[in-house]
């Protein structure tokens, strides 16, 4: 696993987390928990907004979870996704993580929220001609925020997770193949070999930003995510979206569970009637998951 840890961290361009400083944090409205607004500046002088929620009152060794926000082709939700939602979400996690004594930090990725200065497309060409992806930036960013977390006054470094949906749910699990401080890892809809959805045709509704170059002929998705393991991963797609094709669900899950193998440390759901988005059951199995392992 090592080495295959190596490769994929080779494959991005490398996988350094980014090292951030808050530059300010300031209070969030929020309706029965704690919500900060908080403005990070990474080393090399990019400014990136967070959003950071937990319980109201004192925080004393709490669990916690570096929460990666989806694409959806809408540039402007990026991190508040965290305390407002989205239209596939069936609302905002911080409130929830918050009632089950989590705390979540949220960052804006690269072109999204208030990064959303260059167009995707144009980032990932510069990236991409020097040699490194959109893809790796965004994962280093989301290591800095295990980082950030781990220094959070009031957070257990031992019991930080990560978690997100569709563009969210791809970092949470390879931040979790990368990045051994990730205790547990959930992801909703799009856990689905890649190169099935090649084959299908049905990639180029991922966004340029997934854009990896080498990768298929060196690991599938499942053994990516399957990197993470013995520590607990919890799965979850509808076979009706179009980025995850029950074929390309099979064989994800085939490599995923050949890592685990018996280990209950693996949970999975397969709704067969649900498309992109996240389901009742989901959003209870997710709260669950996390409140029990961490």
């Amino acid at each position: 696993m090592t080495d295959q840890r190596a490769l994929l961290a080779g494959l991005l361009g490398g996988f350094v987390p980014s090292r951030f400083k808050t530059m300010s944090r300031t209070p969030e409205p929020a309706d029965g928990f704690r919500a900060e607004k908080l403005i990070l500046e990474r080393i090399d002088g990019v400014r990136v907004r967070a959003f950071l929620s937990g319980p109201a009152g004192e925080w004393r060794s709490l669990p916690a979870i570096v929460y990666a926000h989806a694409h959806g082709a809408k540039y402007d939700i990026g991190a508040r996704e965290l305390l407002d939602g989205r239209p596939a979400l069936r609302g905002p996690y911080a409130a929830d993580f918050a009632r089950r004594g989590i705390v979540a930090l949220a960052l804006d990725m690269p072109c999204f929220g208030d990064r959303a200065i260059e167009p995707e497309s144009a980032v990932a060409k510069r990236h991409l001609w020097n040699g490194t992806t959109l893809f790796g930036e965004m994962l280093n960013d989301l290591g800095g925020a295990v980082e950030l977390l781990a220094e959070q006054d009031g957070v257990d470094p031992k019991r930080i997770g990560a978690f997100g949906l569709s563009m969210g749910a791809t970092l949470a699990f390879w931040l979790g193949a990368l990045d051994m401080r990730i205790a547990a890892v959930a992801h909703l809809c799009c856990f689905a070999d890649l190169g099935e959805l090649v084959r299908q045709n049905g990639h180029d509704l991922h966004g340029i930003y997934m854009t990896v170059p080498g990768l298929l002929p060196k690991l599938r998705t499942g053994q990516i995510a399957g990197l993470a393991a013995p520590r607990p991963q919890y799965a979850a797609m509808g076979a009706k979206d179009p980025l995850t094709p029950p074929e390309a669900i099979d064989i994800a899950l085939a490599d995923l569970k050949l890592a685990y193998g018996d280990s209950k440390a693996l949970r999975v759901r397969v709704e067969s009637d649900t498309g992109h988005v996240e389901t009742p059951r989901m959003r209870d199995d997710v709260l669950r998951f996390f409140a029990e392992i961490l």
